[in-house]
């Protein structure tokens, strides 16, 4: 049995993987322990200086792992870029910071010495979608692996080649052989992982059944989870907004990779004093926008698969056939390759799969509100809570509804949701739990311990 990468923009095999066999799956989780037990008594200094070393490695080989990326899964050459230097200011940002996250913290307790310390816990297993295959993968594996744990990954089966570049990149910037490992396995095979005696705890960025799975597998035998799910980010647009640059963020936030994202902007909800304007205005804008081979300068390179392109078009005509205004695309191309236009759907409502469902594709569903009460109400009228986002030129206005109005781990104020190491990110109901990035997301897989000294 072999794992197959398929180029999307051409649908050539490009190359295929040998999955691990169970005996070898054990011997590698039996390398990474012993690595670990090495690793996790080393000083922190020598993991910083790792870090330092992979952010020179990411840098340097930026154009081939963005060829890698666009090969693969279809990312314009130009996000993969981004993609790379973003996983290097990941490392940097970790080594820089992570020597106040893990250092003991006095506490006073009236005259006995008491500390809260950091530990290891062992080994962490990642499951990784092909989405962002370089930036999901470093966004758990660098605080994993800073905090002195050992990190196993599971990728997605269709972006081998990205799962391979990235466990040699590990291995050439100085970290011990063996304390990151990729596991070419298929998903079927996630939960005899999960359960073996050597994982400690799991990560997940993926789907709602997907996460569902893995926290049943882990809870089975009582192993700490955070999942990273599904979303259907909510943008509401208010009557004082700034049109044209609510217009930008909502664009940038669809069309990046191809609308195959957690948080893009999945349904634009716009007053009904600025629907009319806002709505024009987005199709003027979508209009100029170049879909193409992703290793030119385009825009938006092809879906992933042509079974993804397929399922997303079962969706736009579902909501066309339910109301909704087909005012640009929704027309599978008679070419070679997943593409699929840019789309842009007017008058979604509740009860149509454009407002309902997460659409994984380049998508604009844009909802008309009675007033700013309506637009929340539609907002929050979702399972998923993982981003969002509102406009208007009134900040405190806008900071009190991303605050306390919007039902979700990240809110935006005139800006497209997105990560940053600096802060952490997560999300609630059906997008899953935990928190990744900045001081939280590494301390989710250390041990808090508390010691006490008291004299004899």
């Amino acid at each position: 049995m072999s794992l197959i990468s398929i180029n999307p923009a051409t649908g050539d095999e490009i190359r295929s993987y040998p999955q691990h066999s169970s005996e070898e799956v054990k011997f590698i989780l039996a390398q990474v322990v012993q690595a670990q037990e090495s690793w996790r008594e080393s000083d922190l200094t020598l993991r910083l200086a790792c870090l330092d070393l992979i952010a020179g490695t990411l840098r340097d080989r930026a154009r081939e792992y963005a060829s890698l990326m666009a090969e693969e899964m279809g990312k314009p050459f130009s996000q993969g870029l981004g993609e790379v230097e973003k996983c290097a200011w990941l490392c940097d940002y970790y080594r820089e910071n992570a020597n106040s996250f893990l250092s003991d913290q006095a506490i006073d307790i009236s005259g006995q010495k008491s500390i809260v310390t950091i530990q290891p816990i062992g080994l962490v297993l990642g499951v990784m979608p092909w989405n962002f295959p370089f930036w999901q993968v470093f966004r758990f594996a660098i605080p994993t692996l800073t905090a002195g744990n050992g990190a196993i990954l599971k990728h997605a089966s269709n972006v081998q080649g990205c799962a391979a570049a990235i466990e040699k990149c590990f291995k050439d910037s100085g970290f011990p052989e063996n304390i990151f490992r990729n596991l070419v396995i298929p998903g079927t095979e996630v939960d005899k992982v999960i359960i073996h005696p050597a994982i400690v705890a799991v990560t997940i960025t993926g789907s709602t059944p997907a996460g569902k799975s893995v926290a049943k597998a882990a809870g089975s035998v009582l192993k700490k989870t955070v999942l990273e799910l599904g979303g259907s980010d909510p943008y509401i647009v208010l009557d004082d907004a700034n049109i044209e640059k609510a217009v930008e963020a909502c664009i940038t936030g669809r069309t990046l990779n191809a609308g195959q994202s957690c948080i893009a902007a999945k349904r634009l909800i716009a007053t009904e004093s600025v629907y009319d304007e806002f709505l024009s205005l987005l199709e003027e804008k979508l209009s100029t926008k170049i879909v193409g081979d992703p290793l030119d300068e385009v825009d938006m390179g092809p879906m992933v698969s042509v079974k993804a392109r397929d399922e997303v078009h079962v969706q736009v005509t579902k909501s066309v056939d339910a109301g909704a205004e087909l005012i640009m695309g929704g027309e599978i191309p008679n070419e070679i390759g997943a593409y699929y236009p840019i789309t842009l759907l007017a008058a979604v409502k509740p009860g149509m799969a454009a407002f309902d469902e997460e659409i994984f594709g380049p998508i604009f569903a844009v909802t008309k509100a009675r007033n700013v009460e309506d637009a929340l109400s539609l907002a929050n009228q979702t399972e998923f809570g993982l981003g969002a986002a509102v406009f208007t030129n009134d900040l405190k206005k806008g900071e009190e509804i991303a605050k306390s109005k919007l039902h979700a781990g990240a809110c935006f104020v005139n800006d497209f949701v997105k990560s940053d190491p600096r802060l952490p990110f997560g999300g609630i109901k059906d997008s899953g739990y935990g928190r990744e990035l900045s001081s939280y997301g590494l301390m989710e897989f250390v041990n808090i311990k508390t010691v006490v000294v008291k004299k004899a």
